[in-house]
């Protein structure tokens, strides 16, 4: 099985070259080592050092020297808007308090659909809008996965199958 052992952050690999593309949730793009398929059918394993967030853009780089395009997946989101930037702030801190994961912009908060959540935020206020989308949330300050460079490959070529990390 073709084995993908590098990432290369968007823009850092020749896109133009993507043989495939593996759409991925949000969940699904913090991994390591994992059997995927591409939107092509062709199946391929994750097989990085270590585990690390897959953004929207990255190319995994196969053994054969060929290229698939990694795609953050559409999923069911909640648009947190608010009547003002405090109020915004004020539901910010509230998701936060709730550890909630947030994609923050200036004039909106994207958050997964969570019906809990949105009858809290809707009572604090909050201005909900249902809508299908990527996500991106924030990463803990303490978040040490972002990948600035490639990930090189590691030495353990015996090892074909396994569980899914």
């Amino acid at each position: 099985m073709l084995r993908a052992r590098c990432v290369y952050p968007a823009g850092a690999w020749p896109h133009t070259a993507a043989r495939g593309v593996v759409s991925l949730a949000y969940d699904d793009r913090h991994r390591r080592r994992w059997k995927l398929e591409s939107d092509r059918g062709e199946a391929f394993l994750l097989d990085l050092p270590q585990a690390v967030v897959l953004q929207d853009g990255d190319g995994l780089a196969l053994d054969d020297g060929g290229w698939i395009a990694v795609a953050a997946a559409f999923e069911p989101l909640l648009e947190v808007t608010a009547a003002s930037p405090g109020e915004l702030c004020r539901l910010a801190w509230h998701l936060g308090n709730r550890h909630i994961a947030a994609a923050i912009a200036a004039d909106r908060i994207l958050i997964r659909d969570d019906h809990v959540i949105a009858a809290m935020l809707g009572g604090l206020g909050a201005q909900l809008r249902r809508r299908e989308a990527p996500f991106t949330p924030e990463r803990g300050a303490y978040d040490g996965s972002r990948h600035p460079h490639p990930h090189a490959p590691h030495d353990d070529d015996d090892n074909d199958g396994g569980d899914p990390a």
